[in-house]
């Protein structure tokens, strides 16, 4: 992570801060939008470390809204039961149209705005149903990535925190 750490700090980016051992990271920029920041970060990080990562780069507003929209209770649910899949493109339902959700019950999802909630009672590794919703028909020319409901909420609060 401190390597990660530096190589934002030599592409003009301050305040970096990183978030565990998650490769996700929090930076303020002073350039680019979303998309042109994550394909900087694409090829910066695919040629100081010699192999491709997919990045998807959120702004605060957007990891906040992801919070307040969550179709789920929340605060009920512990962090293992609840998941967020963020996405690089807005995704309908239509690519989940093939699933029989009710065949999953108590496991459910939603979709939000580049986001899909999951919710797993018995956690994301026991879960079928993130199981079927990641394969690669459903998420096919996307890049997407998962977090608990834990880090979902503290990359809201580490944005909030690079605010000016």
């Amino acid at each position: 992570m401190a390597d990660l750490r530096a190589l934002l700090g030599t592409l003009g980016h301050t305040g970096v801060r990183t978030h565990l051992q998650s490769g996700q990271a929090v930076f303020t920029a002073d350039h680019g939008d979303e998309d042109s920041l994550a394909e900087e970060l694409t090829r910066a990080i695919g040629e100081r470390f010699g192999f491709p990562v997919d990045v998807l780069v959120r702004d605060h507003a957007y990891l906040a809204e992801v919070v307040r929209a969550c179709p789920f209770p929340a605060a009920e649910p512990a962090a293992r039961q609840l998941h967020v899949t963020y996405f690089s493109a807005p995704v309908t339902p239509d690519r989940y149209a093939h699933l029989d959700q009710a065949a999953h019950l108590p496991e459910e999802f939603r979709l939000g705005d580049r986001c899909l909630y999951l919710y797993a009672p018995d956690g994301l590794g026991r879960s079928r149903l993130a199981e079927a919703l990641s394969r690669t028909r459903a998420t096919k020319d996307l890049i997407a990535t998962s977090r608990n409901w834990n880090t979902v909420v503290k990359l809201a609060e580490l944005t909030a925190l690079r605010l000016p």
